[in-house]
């Protein structure tokens, strides 16, 4: 399955803007390549820039690169929550609020590296072991709907989003 075969109606229009930016990849295969290119990308970035703000109350490198293993965890759950079946409507998360409580900046590269590889395993084996049909399911997220699917795009399309804005306002 590619980005493209997702139905409109699986997903948000906010979710739209990740999920429609994706290269023309598998679900399977953007989350392995997602591995290796943001530790490629990360450990290449000079130690000087890592705790950089281009502006006032602007998140760091670090800082980002956690928000990408909290928002991946938290999206990991809401998949796994849609394709048990639970019908249990899922909240929203304020992101805003997780960054001064992480403390990224008071950790090391390596530390964020080795995080971000066990929840991006852990997510790869949940969504290998998805049948194709829980892969479908649909259920409620920051009130809309999304299907299983388009979580898995959507955890690629997120971090792709960062790597962007990290490229073009913390290194140019």
């Amino acid at each position: 399955m590619k980005p493209n075969e997702l139905l409109k109606t699986e997903y948000s229009t906010f979710n739209a803007t990740y999920i429609n930016a994706l290269e023309d990849i598998g679900l399977l295969e953007g989350l392995e390549m997602g591995l290796n290119e943001l530790v490629s990308f990360v450990a290449a970035i000079p130690v000087g820039k890592l705790e950089y703000c281009y502006a006032e109350n602007k998140w760091t490198i670090k800082d980002i690169i956690l928000h990408i293993i909290d928002a991946e965890r938290i999206f990991a759950y809401r998949a796994l929550r849609i394709g048990r079946g639970d019908k249990t409507p899922l909240a929203g998360f304020e992101e805003n609020e997780y960054v001064p409580i992480a403390m990224a900046n008071s950790r090391s590269l390596e530390s964020l590296i080795e995080e971000f590889k066990f929840v991006r395993n852990s997510t790869l084996i949940l969504f290998k072991n998805f049948s194709d049909e829980q892969l479908t399911f649909q259920g409620i997220s920051s009130d809309n709907i999304i299907s299983v699917r388009a979580i898995g795009f959507l955890i690629t399309g997120h971090q792709n989003h960062h790597i962007r804005v990290i490229k073009e306002r913390y290194l140019s």
